[in-house]
Formats: structure tokens, sequence, C-alpha cells
């Protein structure tokens, strides 16, 4: 299905625990002097206006990002992400939201690598263009990539397939993004069988999964699924801004399931998730989930 638009969604409160995950998980792998690669299976259009017509239509952006832009209280890790979307609103007014590309490149460093996959024939196209743009800015203020090789590739095509031939990576060091629009069900067994090939070919990978918590069974069963694929640890950690509609419609519920994770990232959701649940609840049914495991 080819319908799937993320910029009806930029910014909401999903996204603000998927990119703040992902940025430190990034923060984890860049303590090591030795070169990492980021593979977005999934990756839209990289940059999303707010004040554009798909964004602005529902302003999904009021549940999440548009919270935090004022306090001066963020945690940490909430006010690196914040900084990070404040720093493609130079002027300080809240226009552009980044998505997993954007604060990918924005966190890796040049010996790092990305690799980007998108289907949409549309995204894809805005995302191709919106590096461009990136390249001449970076050339115009005459900075020249030193390492050898291209930092960031865009793939037109399926990433569920195009993972298989970038694992295990030449540095054996990689965080993997799966973030699929789960509008066709089947999406959820793809990303429990695309997971359990990936782990065969590269047991030792650092693996990100964002998922709805909806109420489907394919939701609620997800988490167990990938808890059985036996990495050797994992953790799941999900954010409900409100307890579910009665027609059973909206994304009210999210999650981040994370294979072979930093031991770094458990104790500081703990702190940080609290502060979430306070600032972007809209009710008493607000609340998050924070477990892990070892196999």
């Amino acid at each position: 299905m080819l319908s799937y638009r993320h910029a009806f969604h930029a910014g909401n409160h999903a996204d603000v625990l998927k990119h703040m995950v992902i940025i430190q998980l990034m923060r984890y792998l860049g303590q090591k002097d030795t070169a990492y690669m980021v593979i977005d299976t999934h990756a839209g259009a990289g940059v999303y206006a707010l004040d554009g017509d798909y964004a602005s239509k529902n302003a999904e952006y009021d549940t999440g990002i548009a919270k935090l832009w004022d306090r001066k209280d963020l945690p940490p890790a909430l006010k690196e992400y914040v900084d990070l979307v404040r720093s493609l609103n130079p002027s300080g007014k809240m226009r552009y939201y980044p998505g997993s590309p954007y604060c990918a490149e924005k966190v890796m460093r040049e010996q790092d690598r990305l690799r980007l996959f998108e289907l949409h024939p549309t995204e894809v196209k805005v995302l191709e263009e919106n590096f461009r743009k990136l390249e001449a800015h970076a050339a115009a203020q005459g900075q020249r990539p030193a390492a050898r090789g291209k930092r960031v590739m865009v793939h037109r095509g399926d990433g569920f397939q195009g993972l298989k031939a970038l694992l295990p990576p030449p540095s054996r060091r990689a965080l993997v993004l799966i973030d699929p629009p789960y509008e066709d069900k089947r999406d959820y067994t793809h990303v429990a069988q695309v997971l359990a090939d990936a782990l065969t070919r590269f047991p030792t990978g650092m693996y990100a999964v964002w998922y709805p918590a909806l109420q489907r069974n394919e939701s609620r069963q997800l988490p167990e699924r990938l808890k059985r694929l036996g990495a050797k640890s994992w953790l799941n950690v999900s954010l409900a801004i409100h307890g579910p509609a009665p027609d059973g419609f909206g994304l009210h519920n999210s999650g981040m399931f994370i294979l072979n994770p930093p031991w770094t990232l458990e104790p500081m959701l703990r702190e940080l998730m609290p502060y979430l649940v306070d600032v972007l609840g809209v009710d008493d049914s607000a609340e998050f989930v924070l477990e892990s495991g070892e196999t």
C-alpha cells in the first residue's frame, strides 16, 4: 500500500518518543571511534513542513513537539532532541520537523554512514531533494567530506528487502531502524520475519522498531513476538497520552522495541518517561511501560 504519508503525523507524541530514542542510540554508538552505519528501512521524506497542507490538517504536532518547544525544564535527552529540532528552525518559530533521516544525519559523524530506503514514489523524491539541499548548504559553507565513500545514500525500494544486502556492515557496527506504516496488517509479520533474518546475518547489531500500540491483535502481539527472536537482550518502552477512543481509531499509544540495546538506555528512560507522561499526557489514562530482558 502506497497511501501513507508521514507528514500527517509529523512531530506528534510518537515522533517525540521515537526520535529521542534514536538520538540516544546513536550517541552511544558514537562513543567509540570506529564507524557505524544507520539503516532506515522506511525513511519517509526526511523533513516536514508543519504549516503545510498535510501536517496542518490534524496538527498532530500539538500532541508532541509543540508541548516541549518552550519548556525550560527538559531532561538532558529531551533537551538534545528539542535542540536538534530547533536547529532546523533558526528563526525560533516551529515550522519544520525533522524525520528520522535528518535526525540521524545531524548526529552521525563524518566516518559514519546512513542508508535510507523509501518505497513511496513521491516521498522518495522529496527525500532525495532534501538531502541534495543539505549537501548544497554544506558545500556553500565550505564543508567537504574528508572520508572516502558517500555518507548518505537513498535507495528507492522496499527496505525490508534491501536490508539483507547491507548486513553485516563492513565495520560490524550498526543501528537498524524499522518503522513501517502498519497500514497493512502484514507489516507486523514482516517486521518479525525481517528481524529474525537480520539477527541470523548480524546478531550483534542494534535494532530499533517503532510500533503503534493499537487495539488490533497484531499490534498487541508484536512486542511478545520480538521478545522471542533470540537477541541477547531487549528493551520495550511505550507511551500512552490518553486512553483509547471508543471507536478504536486514532493513535494514543506507541512504542519502541530495541534489540541489543545499550545498557545506558533503560536507566535514562526510567528517569525521563514520567516527565513525558506529565507533559504530554491528556488525561488520567496517560502512562508509560518500560520493560527489558535477556535471553
